[in-house]
């Protein structure tokens, strides 16, 4: 477009470092040359606003502590709804704070990276018998938010939760250009947020199953396994690196044994393709997975790991200790996901898609918006023609 578009990306929810957002769509968009607000609980999470973009500090909405951050959200997209052109929300918290706002002119955006449904059954703030409700009322809302705003998905089966065709921006990663290493590293890692559903009990069992290998874990815990996770770290059962920066963290991929994602066999994980199992393909390690439908399919497709059975760690250990000792075998799959992540899901290539689809939304917005505008005058200029007649 020949005007740069002003873009407000907003999250009360996520890590400001989210990878999606901070360092995927963010500099895709910068790139693209937009001007870029990013509003997010930086003071929360410990983060500072990357450079290039108009931070904004929120509140961070968590567990039954949401109202404060939502109050605030909606002040801010109230300030903001007549001077961008584009309202990039990523929380379904944050479609409470968008109703209604009086005079908006922006396009407001969902980007749908979660099943919001599933996701509440998994919810430990939540309390068990309201959760079925809370379910119920999330569809709804998935609904009523098709009717009210735009929507941009991150899976191909999120499709059948809605009941329009929108465009799907998949969790690609960006692929590096240069050939990995091999996987020759007597270590397995894991990356991301570790959590019990995501696998942490298996993950500490395996470091004590296979002692012979280290097993590294980058990224911070949730309070239902970090206790168990900072012990195993004391007695040397596991070395836990916690956050590191996006570009640290990937660093930590190159040349590992194997790449864990054991999420447990929940509704919320059955369509969604963890992007982890993404980052191991693209920096050339094999992966070991459960066998929730989207990995499982990836990595049996591309040829790039194993699949295992929920909490079978016994087969996972068996896994990790066949590929320590075939040098073959794993840099054979470490190539076989490389190559099929390079040709697949880079988003070097998604990212063009990603711009796109904001300004053919915005686009669309806009030619309603002037479609009822002519609307308008022309039932006014008829009113004035009768007026004058009489």
């Amino acid at each position: 477009m020949s005007v740069p578009l002003r873009v407000l990306i907003v999250t009360v929810v996520h890590d400001p470092e989210d990878a999606r957002i901070r360092h995927r769509q963010l500099p895709a968009l910068v790139d693209a040359g937009f001007d870029v607000a990013y509003a997010a609980p930086f003071t929360a999470f410990d983060r500072t606003p990357p450079e290039g973009v108009w931070g904004i500090d929120l509140p961070r909405a968590k567990g039954r502590r949401r109202v404060a951050a939502l109050r605030e959200a909606r002040a801010l997209l109230d300030s903001m709804a007549r001077t961008v052109d584009i309202i990039l929300l990523h929380d379904p918290d944050l479609l409470l704070s968008a109703l209604m706002l009086p005079r908006r002119t922006a396009s407001i955006v969902w980007d749908v990276h979660e099943d919001t449904a599933s996701a509440l059954h998994m919810r430990h703030w939540a309390p068990r018998p309201l959760r079925p409700v809370l379910s119920a009322g999330a569809v709804a809302g998935e609904l009523y938010a098709e009717s009210q705003f735009r929507l941009l998905l991150a899976e191909h089966g999120y499709r059948d939760r809605f009941t329009r065709l929108h465009p799907v921006v998949p969790n690609s990663v960006r692929v590096p250009t240069d050939d990995p290493l091999e996987p020759a590293d007597n270590r397995v890692v894991y990356l991301g947020k570790l959590t019990r559903p995501r696998g942490g009990a298996e993950l500490i069992e395996l470091a004590r199953r296979v002692p012979e290998v280290t097993v590294e874990v980058i990224g911070p815990a949730e309070s239902d396994i970090e206790d168990e996770l900072r012990a195993a770290a004391d007695e040397g059962i596991v070395d836990w690196r916690g956050f590191m920066p996006n570009d640290l963290a990937l660093g930590r991929l190159r040349g590992a044994l194997a790449g864990l994602s054991l999420l447990h066999d929940e509704p919320n994980y059955a369509h969604s393709q963890p992007t982890k199992v993404i980052e191991y393909m693209a920096h050339g390690v094999p992966v070991i997975t459960t066998p929730n439908k989207a990995p499982k399919d990836l990595v049996e497709h591309a040829g790039s790991g194993a699949v295992v059975p929920f909490g079978d760690v016994d087969e996972a250990a068996r896994v990790v200790r066949q590929w320590a000792a075939d040098r073959n075998e794993r840099v054979r799959l470490g190539r076989a996901g490389y190559d099929y992540a390079r040709a697949h899901l880079d988003w070097n290539t998604d990212a063009h898609e990603f711009v796109k689809s904001l300004e053919d939304m915005r686009m669309l917005d806009n030619a309603k918006r002037y479609r009822r505008r002519a609307t308008i005058e022309r039932v006014m200029g008829r009113c004035q023609d009768q007026t004058s007649e009489r």
